[in-house]
């Protein structure tokens, strides 16, 4: 059923239901509050460690003792993982149930991450961090297939907004988190804390999540070789992404032996599908135009948080800055989103367009990325502050209108009227979801690297030795550094060095600026996209009177 065939009234006690409402209130909830809560520390521990790892990066490799190469390896085993599950939870979702999945996967997390700081072997260390990315790398799909089947709807609104705060909260909050750990109690604690989040996860998923009915009637054993082929397939094409930048890609002979091994996998897949169709699988049921463009727009949605993620920080770490430091310059706007994602899912309830509120977020996410195109070697993190807020309401809105928009896909697609389906759907975006990070990385890096080659080389023109501007500068700081260097000699290289450092640093300097440019363009392609998104013929508040309606109706009928 597709979205533009359906047809209902604006009144919820005289239209039709649609069929997923007569399908979905069997199984729900009986402690809502807890399961919703579970959802949102399952979405928040996962990305939260994702966020540490990359930040305690060079304490992890000085615990352990490797170099570069070695240490390189440490988050894309990690996240190589939480793709190579994705997939695989909708066959042990559909297998075993969330609940029990959800369960073994989170108590396997906590012990995982609990150890990690403790071990002195790298290859010990490795296993423990692909084992750490396979059991979270469930919490994802299988908490949002319990959103989507357990959770009345007249809460939805409310997860969704939490589900927001989780997340963006999460990855703005890292930096200052990371530092006062590193600085006040130990960098073990980038560990340690997701280690202590997950067992009150576990009691919420106890509690909150109920046991999924039994199955009625025999079905054919589920194939295990064709999620296998394409985890797998997924895995090595993200692994070899994310060391493209550092092997030199197609030079590189690992590169191209991931690479290529990853699309053979996922050709064996794709026959396999096509030979034997798997009954836990409705690839068809993705091949819908809202659905299509919606995963398109959450693609580019991981490019467009680069902005807090990555360039921000960037440009304040190339002066020098540590987290402790530049983790202001993004805390403020994940403080502001715990508020403006409840103001947005207020104005989801209220029946506000899911589109509008998406095509507002991104609107403000340019502007304040235009702003910030004004960034100059000087700025400090308080001069963020005047974006910050603007950066919070973009990508509150952004974020809460595209997960609303899927929402509601889901529930007039016909994804709801069945487990497998759902399932389908939470894997495919949750895949969607990890590869649109790791690709917009990787395009950022390369943009980033060689932006910064090209304003290096302008800029060198201008820098040349015998020029009286260079040689006068040259001068001048030789005589500063006489008196705390070893002879005339040294002096001129410290110098020299500095005058390199100082052009190096207008360099970067130029690159964020055009960094900050590309993702404002990247959010008027986004507005192009929302106005392509055909509107949901129900809001979230009609939704939900008409399934409180017909759960009054079956409870009479027994």
């Amino acid at each position: 059923m597709s979205t533009s065939s359906v047809a209902v009234s604006a009144s919820p006690s005289t239209a039709s239901p649609p069929a997923f409402v007569a399908a979905f209130p069997t199984n729900l909830s009986h402690r809502p509050l807890l399961g919703i809560l579970g959802v949102i520390l399952g979405a928040g521990s996962v990305t939260l460690t994702a966020r540490l790892l990359s930040l305690g990066l060079a304490d992890l490799k000085g615990n352990v003792g490797i170099g570069f190469d070695d240490g390189a390896w440490i988050a894309t085993v990690y996240n190589t993982a939480l793709i190579f599950i994705g997939p695989i939870s909708v066959y042990l979702g559909g297998l075993l149930g969330a609940r029990r999945v959800l369960l073994i996967g989170a108590g396997t997390f906590a012990v995982t991450c609990g150890s990690l700081p403790l071990v002195h072997s790298y290859s010990l260390m490795i296993f423990l961090l692909m084992l750490a990315g396979l059991t979270s790398g469930t919490f994802y799909p299988l908490t949002l297939t319990f959103a989507l089947r357990n959770i009345p709807l007249r809460y939805l609104t409310v997860v969704l907004g939490l589900y927001v705060v989780s997340i963006e909260g999460a990855v703005n909050f890292a930096p200052t988190l990371y530092g006062f750990f590193r600085d006040y109690l130990s960098w073990k604690w980038m560990f340690w804390c997701p280690a202590m989040i997950t067992p009150l996860m576990m009691t919420c998923i106890d509690f909150g999540i109920p046991p999924p009915p039994r199955r009625e009637g025999q079905q054919p054993p589920p194939s295990f070789a064709g999620f296998l082929y394409l985890s797998a397939g997924l895995a090595l094409v993200y692994a070899a992404l994310d060391q493209g930048e550092r092997l030199d890609w197609w030079r590189s002979g690992d590169f191209t032996a991931l690479f290529a091994a990853g699309v053979f996998l996922l050709l064996c897949a794709l026959e396999r599908r096509l030979r034997k169709a798997n009954h836990l699988v409705d690839l068809s049921h993705l091949q819908k135009w809202n659905t299509v463009l919606l995963a398109v727009a959450l693609f580019a949605f991981r490019f467009v948080l680069l902005a807090t993620i990555m360039i921000i920080p960037q440009s304040l770490a190339i002066r020098g800055l540590d987290p402790l430091q530049y983790g202001p310059a993004v805390l403020w706007s994940a403080v502001c989103e715990m508020v403006l994602a409840f103001i947005g899912a207020l104005f989801l309830y209220k029946g506000m367009d899911t589109r509008l509120l998406m095509a507002v977020g991104f609107a403000c996410i340019a502007f304040a990325c235009l702003l910030n195109a004004d960034f100059t070697s000087a700025w400090a993190p308080e001069n963020y502050f005047r974006t910050e807020l603007l950066l919070a309401v973009g990508q509150s809105f952004a974020m809460l209108g595209l997960v609303s928009s899927i929402i509601l896909q889901a529930a007039f697609s016909g994804t709801l009227e069945a487990p497998h389906r759902t399932l389908t759907v939470s894997a495919f975006f949750h895949t969607v979801r990890l590869f649109g990070g790791q690709a917009g990385a990787v395009c950022m890096v390369r943009y980033v690297a060689t932006r910064e080659e090209l304003h290096s080389n302008l800029l060198g023109l201008h820098v040349q030795s015998g020029q009286w501007v260079t040689m006068e500068m040259l001068r001048k700081l030789t005589a500063g550094m006489a008196a705390k260097s070893n002879g005339a000699l040294a002096a001129a290289d410290r110098a020299a060095g500095i005058i390199e450092a100082n052009t190096r640093l207008q360099a970067y300097s130029l690159t964020f600026i055009d960094a900050f440019q590309l993702i404002a363009w990247a959010c008027a392609i986004m507005l192009v996209i929302t106005v392509m998104l055909r509107k949901a013929p129900m809001g979230f508040h009609q939704l939900a009177a008409m399934q409180e309606e017909t759960i009054s109706a079956k409870e009479g009928q027994k």
